[in-house]
Order: structure tokens, then sequence, then C-alpha cells
């Protein structure tokens, strides 16, 4: 079995506090953005938008850290605070983070 990409203790507490009924749902709607925050990232990226690059950054931190997705949280964050410094040299930070929400993705799917 792979490591886990979830920490269970703050994806329980969200499930508790949300309600096992509603879970699902927060699962779908961060499934469907973040491949759209990613999407985003690229096309700031190929335009060189820092400001545009680092608001996908922080709402995908944002967005991971909630479900307990620490490891894509602090990707996002790391390439956040290289935006906010207006630096776009990320070399291949933005596919290893997408390789990271892949796996999030796949478990986050067989935890709903």
């Amino acid at each position: 079995m792979p490591t886990s990409q979830i920490d269970m203790n703050t994806f329980n507490s969200l499930k508790e506090s949300t309600g096992a009924d509603y879970i699902g749902e927060l699962i779908d709607a961060f499934l469907d953005d973040a491949p759209n925050l990613l999407a985003q990232m690229k096309s700031a990226l190929d335009t060189t938008n820092a400001e545009s690059f680092r608001r996908a950054a922080h709402s995908m931190k944002s967005n991971a850290a909630t479900f307990g997705a620490m490891e894509l949280s602090l990707l996002a964050k790391e390439l956040e605070s290289l935006a906010r410094e207006n630096n776009l040299e990320i070399g291949n930070r933005l596919e290893v983070m997408e390789y990271s929400f892949r796996q999030v993705e796949s478990q986050l799917r067989t935890l709903k």
C-alpha cells in the first residue's frame, strides 16, 4: 500500500464537522477545482503572471490543507512564496505538485 497522502486525523475532523453525507460533495468540489487551479498556474507561468500564479497556488494550498493533503499543501505553499517574490523560476515543481495532486485525488476517491 502506498504512503497515505491524506492526514486521516485532519480528514476525519473535516468529515465530522461537515457530516458524512456532505464530505462527498466537498471532495467532488475539490477534485473539480484543483485541475482548474493547476491550469491557471500553468497559464500564469506561460505569461509570467506571478500574481495570478500566486493566487492559484494560495487556493490550492488552502484547499489541500482542508482535506489533510499536507504534502500537496506544502508544495503549493512553496510555489506561492516564490510567486510572491515575483520568482517564477520554479523548475519542475509544478509537475511535482501535479503528481502529488493525482495521488491525493486517487486517495480521496476511495475515501468518498
